[in-house]
């Protein structure tokens, strides 16, 4: 195998990394009512086996980003593999609620050191290739839509035909394949010296899951409950407590002074708010198409296959020629503009309304602003760090957007609520509840892309591509 060839199977494994993380999170959707039988979840528990999944992937995402730095990408990336094969499988094999939550928070684990890893080793193959590491950031970005899609097809195929455990099965024998194929796909990267910072690494994967934990649970107990606040309170105090131990280390889980980093900071600003943005409004689409338009599950992904179809297009084809073209601060803005646009037609929604003509046009000009943002933020937010950082820049971009969804989410699940979206079977108030959502995803996205036009930077050259590192350098 030639070593440019070996470059791009290893770009489809570090793919695959990504469509299977994304995939892990919607996968268990339709599997959710047979699993709150066989187990015993009580209808105010059963949406943690979706938190547990998303808390510790959004609390461990920094550390996973410093033990890659630390320890080499691709060990951290196989560990990543095997602690998410050891977690499917105790999530397939649960008999109790307990066991079940436990086995998917470790899953969120393996998820968020291979998350950040994947990134970094992709930055290793192809950091000195401008115009292919572009397309391979489009690649590794169209996944996401594949997983998210896939698995509610997936999760209902199995469901069906099969059992709900098969929705953790399918895991293991794709995390054997990635380990097995990563030392002869990857890059070794070196470890480097430095202690791993324990404290730090305790205060912010606390604050940081706590923060997530009070955010996805305040929809369920209430944003002025004494509980919200309390969590809130803990995880600001933690990551204080962060921050006042990274600046008294010489040698921090994360340089402070990284921020200082031309356009990092604004870049993981754009992709906080794109996530804010984007996964409202993919949720209650779904909902909508559900609870008002009566589709079923199969239906329902059917009709958001031409979005994540155009989604996958635009960051592979459009996005990367659009890049060399005008350069990445104007396509960030462009791109959330055009998603603030489809957001604000998705709003238009009616109860007796219909795919042709209330989703399916609206939906993909959203798909075509998310397709354009995304890439040139992420590209440039990784692209800005020092080469021996690159893990922890994918570790903090990646809690952005995380953190953002979790965010958004929580936030638009308010809006849609004090609208009459919790009122199921009234399609008008459930329509209404729903708009409401998308005109709050869409304000979210104007901002991103006021602030992005604001705070990012254009380069010397604006053909400049989003991802040609400044420093960065092959491992």
């Amino acid at each position: 195998m030639s070593q440019g060839s070996k470059r791009w199977w290893g770009l489809g494994l570090i793919a695959l990394a990504q469509f299977m993380v994304i995939m892990d999170t919607s996968i268990i959707g339709v599997a959710l009512p047979r699993m709150q039988d066989d187990l015993g979840f009580s209808p105010e528990n059963l949406s943690w086996v979706f938190n547990a999944y998303v808390v510790a992937f959004g609390g461990l995402l920094l550390l996973g980003g410093r033990l890659s730095d630390l320890f080499g990408a691709r060990r951290v990336f196989t560990a990543g593999w095997l602690i998410l094969l050891a977690g499917s499988a105790a999530a397939g094999l649960a008999d109790s609620v307990a066991v079940e939550l436990a086995a998917r928070a470790a899953q969120g684990a393996g998820a968020a050191l291979i998350a950040p890893s994947a990134l970094t080793l992709l930055m290793m193959l192809f950091g000195a290739q401008p115009r292919e590491l572009t397309t391979a950031l489009a690649l590794y970005g169209a996944a996401a839509p594949a997983g998210g899609t896939a698995g509610v097809f997936l999760g209902g195929v199995i469901t069906e035909y099969l059992s709900w455990p098969w929705v953790f099965y399918i895991n293991i024998p794709i995390a054997l394949i990635a380990v097995l194929a990563a030392p002869a796909l990857m890059p070794a990267g070196g470890a480097r010296r430095g202690s791993l910072d324990v404290a730090g690494a305790l205060t912010v994967t606390a604050g940081l899951a706590a923060a997530v934990y009070a955010i996805v649970r305040a929809p369920e107990v209430g944003w002025a409950s004494g509980q919200t606040w309390l969590v809130l309170a803990g995880a600001v105090a933690a990551l204080v407590a962060f921050v006042a131990i990274q600046a008294a280390r010489r040698d921090p889980l994360m340089r402070l002074s990284i921020f200082r980093t031309p356009n990092l900071a604004a870049a993981n600003v754009a992709q906080l708010l794109l996530g804010a943005a984007w996964i409202p409004m993919w949720f209650y689409l779904n909902l909508y198409l559900q609870q008002v338009l009566g589709y079923s599950a199969f239906p329902s992904g059917a009709a958001l296959l031409p979005m994540t179809v155009l989604i996958m297009v635009g960051m592979v084809a459009l996005a990367p020629r659009a890049i060399n073209r005008f350069g990445p601060k104007p396509m960030v803005v462009a791109g959330l503009t055009v998603l603030a646009a489809g957001l604000g037609w998705l709003a238009l929604v009616r109860p007796g309304g219909s795919y042709a003509v209330d989703v399916l046009p609206a939906s993909l000009v959203a798909a075509l602003g998310m397709s354009l943002a995304f890439i040139p933020s992420l590209g440039t937010a990784i692209s800005s760090a020092r080469p021996e950082e690159g893990g922890l820049a994918s570790g903090i971009v990646n809690t952005s957007y995380q953190v953002g969804s979790a965010l958004g989410l929580a936030a638009m699940t308010a809006v849609a609520a004090s609208y009459g979206a919790d009122r199921v079977g009234d399609l008008p108030a459930l329509t209404d509840g729903f708009s409401a959502a998308f005109v709050g995803a869409a304000a979210i996205a104007a901002i991103g892309a006021v602030t992005a036009a604001v705070t990012l930077r254009t380069r010397t050259s604006d053909a400049q591509s989003a991802t040609e590192p400044e420093n960065v350098q092959v491992g």
